[in-house]
């Protein structure tokens, strides 16, 4: 393919993955008010005592629904978001790499997700429930409504990507950047940087919740390097086949 051929081809993929968000962001929006007492409003409850949020601006409600259900349509299109952006590579993988494409689209899919659900039935109740209990009694926790938001959003959204760490170690062994004897060998140096990222991504300071990422994020380490592990052994075998 030319490099025009591939801009093309960008364009359709592009095309094809903001329909997939637009489609699920009309089902977001036919359920918007589910989705916002039961799903995005429901950790305040867990709170004690109960967090209360609060609309500062003359149309913020307005803005935040709108806002909810374009990033619902994006979280629910992830599987077709990745199914594009695979596709789009597809040509530069060799015949025997082609047949993998599904799977890696599940299996992306899944660690996003499973990313998702850690973090809000995890890491936000502990996060919420730390920021409730902060701090004098005569100054009252609120937050605006919009900051929530963000707060939540960011949450989730970081999960989900940090999640993704197996799939990703698999996509690098395959193609030969990763080594497993070179992720042993640096586990050390990898524990730090993995506690250092759980303090700079966890929303707040307290060690429980830096804890709450940085054992998952250990455990996705070690899964990683068992799983570039079987891909190395995987591809010998095809190679000697």
């Amino acid at each position: 393919m030319s490099f025009l051929e591939h801009l093309e081809e960008l364009r359709w993929r592009i095309i094809k993955a903001a329909i997939g968000v637009v489609i699920c962001a009309v089902i977001a929006g036919i359920f918007i008010n589910y989705i916002m007492e039961n799903i995005l409003l429901a950790p305040l409850y867990k709170t004690d005592p109960v967090l209360e949020i609060q609309n500062l601006k003359p149309f913020g409600q307005f803005t935040l629904y709108m806002e909810v259900i374009i990033t619902t349509g994006v979280v629910l299109s992830i599987p077709n978001i990745f199914y594009q952006m695979w596709k789009f590579i597809e040509p530069a993988l060799k015949p025997k790499e082609r047949k993998y494409i599904t799977g890696i689209v599940i299996f992306s899919s899944l660690c996003f997700i499973t990313g998702v659900i850690f973090a809000y039935f995890v890491m936000l109740p502990t996060a919420l429930g730390f920021a409730a209990q902060f701090g004098t009694d005569i100054i009252r926790n609120r937050m605006a409504a919009d900051e929530y938001y963000n707060f939540i959003i960011s949450v989730l959204l970081i999960a989900g990507v940090v999640f993704e760490l197996p799939m990703i170690s698999f996509f690098l062994s395959r193609i030969g950047i990763l080594k497993p004897h070179f992720m042993r060998k640096y586990r050390k140096h990898a524990i730090v940087l993995i506690l250092f990222l759980a303090a700079l991504l966890t929303p707040t300071p307290d060690i429980t919740n830096q804890l709450l990422l940085g054992i998952p994020l250990l455990i996705l380490y070690e899964i990683s390097i068992l799983i570039c592990k079987l891909s190395q052994k995987k591809e010998s075998k095809e190679l000697m086949q």
